[in-house]
C-alpha cells in the first residue's frame, strides 16, 4: 500500500490583511498614525500588536532570542506544528534577512484546511495570536537572530506540539 502525496502549499509574500487570522505584521509603515518623538527627529508607531498573557495570575513576561540556522532549500516539508495557547508570541528580527511562518488555526489540533504560509523580509515582525498552531521559525538564505516576546511559566503548558498525520511540504 502506498501512502498519498503530501499535501503542497506555497509560501506567499506577507501582508497584514493576509496574516490577520493569525497574528499582526509589525512595521512602521506610513500609512499608520504615529506620534513625533525624540524632539522631533524620530516617529513612533503605537500599539502595533497585542501581546496577551492568558494565564490567570502566572507566566512571566520573556524577551528572548531565537538564533535561527539558514535554510537554503526551495522547499520545506513539515510533519509537525506547534502553539502557545496561553500567550501570544511576538519575533522581530534583529538585522536584515528574511524567514518564513507557516501558521494554521484550530483547537486541540490545527486545522489545516487554514493552513498558510508567509515570507517576511526587511524590517518587519509578526506576531501569533494565542494558540495560533505555527512551524519554528525558519530563516531562509542565512542564518538570522529573532527577538522574540512571550509569557511562559516554565511548565508544560506553555507549548504543545502536535505532530501531523501526512507530511505537508511548503515551496519557498
Amino acid at each position: 500500500m502506498t501512502s498519498a502525496p503530501p499535501r503542497i502549499i506555497k509560501a506567499q509574500p506577507i501582508t497584514p490583511e493576509a496574516y490577520s487570522a493569525y497574528g499582526q505584521v509589525i512595521a512602521a509603515r506610513d500609512e499608520l498614525p504615529f506620534a513625533p518623538a525624540n524632539f522631533g527627529s524620530a516617529k513612533r508607531f503605537n500599539y502595533l500588536a497585542d501581546v496577551l498573557n492568558l494565564r490567570p495570575n502566572s507566566g512571566r513576561f520573556n524577551l528572548c532570542i531565537f538564533r535561527c540556522s539558514a535554510f537554503t532549500q526551495p522547499e520545506i516539508t513539515i510533519n509537525m506544528l506547534e502553539k502557545h495557547p496561553f500567550s501570544t508570541q511576538v519575533f522581530m528580527p534583529m538585522q536584515d534577512g528574511k524567514y518564513v511562518t507557516i501558521v494554521a488555526q484550530g483547537g486541540d489540533n490545527p486545522a489545516l484546511s487554514t493552513l498558510a504560509a508567509f515570507i517576511i523580509e526587511g524590517a518587519q515582525g509578526i506576531s501569533y495570536l494565542p494558540g495560533i498552531w505555527h512551524y519554528p521559525m525558519t530563516a531562509l538564505g542565512r542564518q538570522l537572530d529573532l527577538a522574540c516576546l512571550v509569557f511562559e511559566d516554565e511548565t508544560k503548558g506553555d507549548c504543545t506540539v502536535a505532530d501531523l498525520s501526512e507530511p505537508i511540504t511548503v515551496r519557498l
